[in-house]
């Protein structure tokens, strides 16, 4: 049989914002909807962060979050991943709380503080409509706090509950970090392992950089974990291409880039995910269903989602 590759789509993220693209899911509706097209396009996790309906500035309140987990919920057998890396301006208990009441499936976590720079994208966008918008994507001044007792703080709170993680990796030393929780009995495989590539801050997008992280992930974790890759803006799809060849899974969206192809915009989250199918099956592989997911990862199973 061939191998089955998972594909996570997150669909809106905190670091966009609505001027930059009008594909960008704003309104829970819009979220919903995109959730469900990503779903249905061969997506089998959605990662999800809320937004403020009016201005599109993240909003990381539990009832945020209610009205599009609802309709995804009803209309889809998708895994659904919380974020509890919110936006890097919030504290770890504002960024835990929607997984907290909602118990999902899958969390993300991030795993080590880092600088965060979104100031790259002004050389392309130069109009925002809301006044947020470029003081957000302007700053120089984020770190993105994630320390050993916040992240212990997190595990904590939502181990709990049943709900596994999506650890973020933006670095090597955030394997090194990850491994020590390992090692503290705090976490289980088998770990989902997510390596970002191309962010300002974390490693970078060379081949070269995806193989260390990979290579270190073995070394530290042997058969204990699944790797998946994202890779920032431009590098989204030749980095997933690179992982799937490499035995690796993929995650896209519009989170992470608001692009199709060289000086072409997505039209959708779904597209992207569309784009990630053909690669997955160029290279005579399968596309995971949202339940063999599910049996991979070890879930808890999409009725325990508290809404």
């Amino acid at each position: 049989m061939a191998r089955k590759v998972i594909i996570t789509c997150a669909v809106t993220g905190a670091i966009h914002t609505p001027s930059m693209s009008p594909a960008l899911p704003v309104t829970p509706q819009e979220i919903a909807d995109a959730a469900i097209e990503a779903a249905e396009a061969g997506a089998a996790i959605v990662h999800l962060h809320a937004r403020n309906p009016e201005t599109g500035q993240p909003d990381q309140s539990p009832e945020a979050f209610a009205p599009f987990l609802k309709i995804i919920k009803q209309r889809s057998n998708a895994v659904i991943n919380l974020t509890t890396g919110g936006s890097p301006t919030m504290t770890v208990d504002e960024r835990v709380r929607p997984a907290a009441v909602y118990k999902p499936e899958v969390a993300s976590l991030n795993m080590g503080s880092m600088n965060f720079g979104f100031f790259g994208m002004l050389n392309r966008f130069k109009t925002f409509k809301h006044e947020w918008e470029r003081k957000h994507v302007e700053n120089k001044d984020i770190v993105f706090r994630n320390t050993f007792q916040d992240i212990e703080f997190v595990l904590k709170t939502l181990s709990q509950t049943g709900t596994r993680f999506e650890f973020e990796c933006y670095d090597t030393a955030h394997l090194y970090n990850l491994d020590y929780f390992l090692q503290q009995g705090l976490v289980k495989p088998p770990l989902f392992v997510q390596t970002v590539f191309g962010l300002q801050g974390g490693i970078g997008p060379h081949p070269e950089d995806v193989l260390h992280m990979k290579r270190t992930a073995e070394r530290l974790f042997s058969d204990k974990f699944i790797w998946s890759v994202l890779g920032a803006g431009r590098h989204q799809l030749p980095i997933a291409a690179m992982a799937a060849a490499m035995g690796g899974n993929i995650r896209v969206g519009l989170e992470d880039s608001l692009w199709a192809a060289p000086g072409r915009m997505a039209s959708s989250n779904a597209e992207q995910v569309r784009l990630a199918r053909k690669i997955i099956e160029g290279l005579g592989l399968e596309v995971a269903s949202s339940d063999e997911a599910r049996e991979m990862l070890h879930l808890k199973g999409g009725d325990t989602l508290q809404v």
